[in-house]
């Protein structure tokens, strides 16, 4: 499908790299891009060896595809300027992880327009180096279901894992992105000021950590979360749990337990003979 992209930011020219570089298919041609900032155009049609254009109309007349590579907060707005054009047929997509399709595109059943959500769960930070890890990122697609085998089948022939999700999931997904990837910087952020409170200086409390938290994330997403637990909650061990609890501070220990009240289901399932009753008290209390 001819594909064409609106904004030229960090998603678009990854998006559009990725695309253009997959040689081996015959699914996909990257027409170019439109950006309000024609350099930016240029600069990612040159990247891709596509075509920057000037003119909105003439883009989405040259794409069968249209992806809205604009921050979340201007999709819509962009929309209503994509809308004035002959659209039908056409598939129009977005990239946000926290839209889904119908949200960010209000009022296109009127156009004849086919809308759909297209989400990397992958934080894009380099528009020039980024397309390369693309290969290994899976991909979240909702929208219009009578057209969603075209959509599915020009993302799989670039070599695209994805999963297809319901519009109404699409705030859960987003949220279970951000605890992997946001909270998950919160969680270990909380862990270095730890150590920085026991002597060490950032550089080696993060050099420290490194082995235990690459190694440990490794295990859970190869073997899953009951294979790779560890630890106190794991053993039943109150006496150290308490022990814990008694040296933080109110936010770490409040942290500590909710985290450690969610590793009790996944002690249980591991360990079934074993009785997590005296940890379920500790933790909650003046949870």
């Amino acid at each position: 499908m001819k594909t064409g992209f609106i904004g030229a930011g960090k998603v678009g020219f990854t998006l559009g790299k990725y695309f253009s570089s997959k040689t081996g298919t015959n699914s996909i041609k990257v027409t170019g891009y439109y950006s309000r900032n024609t350099q930016s155009a240029e600069e990612a049609a040159n990247f891709t060896g596509s075509k920057a254009f000037t003119d909105l109309g003439a883009l989405i007349e040259a794409s069968d595809v249209l992806f809205l590579t604009v921050p979340d907060g201007t999709i819509s707005e962009v929309f209503e300027q994509v809308r004035q054009y002959p659209v039908s047929g056409k598939y129009i997509c977005h990239c946000s992880g926290s839209l889904s399709a119908g949200e960010a595109f209000p009022g296109i059943d009127q156009t004849g327009a086919y809308e759909y959500s297209v989400h990397p769960l992958f934080a894009v930070s380099d528009k020039y180096e980024a397309y390369k890890e693309l290969q290994d990122v899976f991909f979240a697609v909702e929208g219009n279901e009578e057209h969603l085998p075209e959509i599915k089948g020009m993302l799989k022939e670039a070599g695209i894992d994805l999963q297809v999700i319901r519009a109404e999931d699409k705030t859960l997904y987003h949220a279970a992105a951000v605890t992997a990837s946001n909270l998950a910087v919160a969680l270990l952020a909380e862990s270095i000021d730890m150590l920085c409170q026991c002597g060490f200086d950032e550089a080696d409390a993060r050099k420290a950590l490194t082995p235990l938290v690459t190694g440990n994330v490794q295990h859970v997403l190869s073997r899953g979360p009951a294979a790779a637990l560890t630890g106190p909650v794991e053993r039943g061990d109150a006496k150290t749990i308490a022990k814990h609890l008694a040296c933080m501070n109110e936010q770490q220990s409040a942290i500590y337990r909710v985290l450690s009240s969610r590793l009790i289901p996944i002690a249980e399932a591991k360990h079934p003979d074993r009785l997590y009753q005296d940890i379920k008290d500790l933790l909650n209390e003046n949870l």
